[in-house]
């Protein structure tokens, strides 16, 4: 028979004791092996650049215009760079709000002329008692002394 309910034993009460550490295995290191040879450009930087000469009296401060102008350029064109992206994002937006548009425009304009058709205005006027004239207009001339 199943049950939910946890028991506790009966154990002494916990208290703070200091815990004893197992004492670690000191490992021996192993010699070095030959390492494979791989491609690092950090590495040819290393060997053929000697950067460290330039910082051994400090940080030369007449490099610092020339790297404020580089850092400068840099976060332009990478703002830029987000600008152009921003824009042609709105740029597809509204093509796509505008092909929208256009064929709302082009439906409607159909309907316009579908509603506008002689036969379709005499049939909507039928109920209201109005009939279409048989009879074609004339024109009806008033001399000008009458008037």
């Amino acid at each position: 028979m199943a049950s939910n309910l946890m028991t506790k034993k009966a154990t002494a009460p916990r208290y703070n004791t200091v815990r004893v550490k197992p004492e670690e295995e000191v490992v021996q290191p192993k010699a070095p092996q030959p390492k494979a040879r791989s491609f690092s450009l950090f590495a040819l930087l290393d060997k053929y650049a000697n950067i460290d000469s330039l910082f051994e009296e400090g940080v030369p401060l007449k490099y610092m215009p020339h790297v404020l102008f580089l850092t400068f350029i840099t976060l332009f064109y990478i703002g830029n760079t987000h600008f152009a992206e921003k824009t042609i994002r709105k740029i597809d937006k509204i093509k796509v709000e505008t092909e929208d548009l256009r064929a709302d425009y082009t439906t409607l304009k159909s309907e316009y002329m579908e509603a506008s058709k002689q036969s379709e205005v005499a049939r909507n006027v039928a109920p209201l008692g109005l009939i279409e004239s048989s009879s074609p207009p004339y024109q009806v001339l008033v001399p000008a002394d009458e008037y």
